[in-house]
């Protein structure tokens, strides 16, 4: 295991692979140590991967005070200082891809490209669905709610004409062996209330590195709509739909080719 002091905070952090560097950031309630993730697929086959538990989540500190998408920014911007990382291509996922905007527009200078999958911008130009408004259900009503949200196919006659994939669905959402741990529910919170908070879009012009917005056809998380307003506004971002929900990354066999060789440049 390896941990880094980043602040005021012990940042539990895997890296993996060689080649050029990636900083990967995760989204909602990421932990590494819920298994296969980032780590364990393509992207350690191509690159030198960084990645960490955000503050809140995981094995990473957890203090009981307000977080904000800036602390998440410079968090990254801090743990790559530890580690010697003047600059890294970067890749975010929901969540992670608003820290991503946040970190880009505060640290441009070191982000090489960047790849931002199936996220939101905020604001105006369209918020990713409002986790803290669910907050309060219970883990099987709250995957029951999000099955069709996270995939918009998965309606109701969906559920019918496929029961038993329907439940597996259910019971793979429901699952969280941490649920319990010291400060999980607190630091999940705080990370929820930070990211209700996200706004980027009237500052999405000034970003000036290659950036590929990735997206599912069917995500009810960050609306199809949201991916291209984010691309209306930041100058020459490519744009690329794939056939999948909210985990398009692995629902579409060429997904993660496609942001591997976006990333190669």
């Amino acid at each position: 295991m390896a941990f880094a002091k980043v602040g005021d905070l012990d940042v539990y952090y895997e890296r993996a692979g060689e080649g050029p560097r990636l900083l990967f950031i995760s989204g909602s309630g990421g932990d590494l140590r819920n298994k296969p993730n980032q780590m364990d697929g393509p992207l350690v086959r191509n690159f030198d991967v960084l990645s960490y538990d955000q503050r809140g989540l995981g094995r990473t500190s957890k203090p009981d005070v307000p977080y904000t998408m800036a602390d998440y920014a410079d968090d990254a911007a801090r743990l790559m200082d530890v580690l010697g990382w003047e600059n890294a291509k970067v890749m975010g996922a929901s969540f992670g891809g608003m820290v991503a905007q946040e970190f880009v527009l505060r640290h441009p200078r070191r982000v090489e490209r960047l790849v931002l999958a199936c996220t939101s911008p905020g604001g105006v130009g369209g918020a990713s669905y409002p986790f803290h408004s669910i907050e309060h259900m219970g883990a099987e009503e709250r995957a029951r709610h999000m099955i069709p949200i996270n995939d918009t196919r998965r309606d109701t006659a969906w559920q019918k004409a496929n029961a038993e994939q329907y439940e597996q669905f259910v019971a793979l959402a429901m699952n969280d062996p941490y649920r319990d741990e010291p400060g999980r529910a607190m630091g999940y919170h705080r990370q929820l209330a930070a990211r209700s908070c996200h706004d980027t879009y009237d500052r999405l012009g000034r970003i000036d590195c290659p950036v590929m917005i990735a997206a599912g056809k069917y995500d009810g998380i960050a609306l199809p709509s949201s991916q291209h307003n984010m691309q209306a506004r930041i100058k020459g971002a490519v744009l690329q739909f794939f056939e999948g929900g909210h985990l398009f990354m692995i629902q579409d066999r060429a997904a993660m080719p496609a942001m591997i060789q976006f990333l190669k440049g």
